[in-house]
């Protein structure tokens, strides 16, 4: 199977087209049924509620509801051989307008995660300056609290100890920012 993303798949079925003269060409047709396939797998694996945002028909419901009881490697490849005949009939369109979506909610995710890890860093490695920065930005922040574990933090970082203290200081930053 091809190793582009379930989007790009998505993307190339949508775009092409048939000519109303000529037949898919075999290679075509097995391009295609994967593609479907791989979109069904990448749906499949997904949280339930974020499957639930996806405008799927009853019977790819009840596809992917069967996946979790197939237990056996050949019976598993067999039913996503069916996930991917019954992705045929879905609306590609809707669909990846949703899977865009995720896609996008995800990378807010991943880079909100990135600015609260760099805050973490930033906090252990610059001292007061960085405190005060970070309490100018979150004045709710528990002063006390945020600068007993940057202390702890080095301390730990400087006696090459598990960083359990930079964890909390990190789900403190966490909280403190919403996340």
């Amino acid at each position: 199977m091809s190793q582009d993303s379930p989007l790009a798949l998505l993307d190339q079925l949508i775009q092409q087209q048939p000519d109303e003269d000529e037949r898919p060409s075999k290679s075509q047709l097995k391009r295609e049924m994967h593609a479907l396939q791989a979109l069904g797998e990448a749906i499949i694996a997904m949280t339930p509620a974020e499957r639930a945002r996806f405008p799927l028909s009853d019977d790819m419901l009840a596809a992917v509801e069967e996946t979790s009881r197939v237990r056996s490697h050949e019976g598993r490849r067999r039913h996503m051989q069916y996930v991917g005949k019954v992705m045929r009939r879905e609306d590609l369109e809707a669909i990846k307008a949703v899977y865009d979506e995720i896609e996008q909610e995800k990378l807010r995710r991943d880079h909100a995660f990135h600015r609260l890890e760099s805050w973490r860093d930033r906090l252990l490695d610059e001292g007061d300056a960085a405190v005060e920065a970070f309490i100018a930005d979150y004045p709710e922040v528990d002063r006390q609290a945020l600068r007993q574990l940057i202390r702890n933090a080095q301390r730990e970082r400087e006696k090459d100890k598990p960083p359990a203290s930079a964890r909390k200081l990190f789900k403190l930053i966490r909280d403190t920012a919403g996340l």
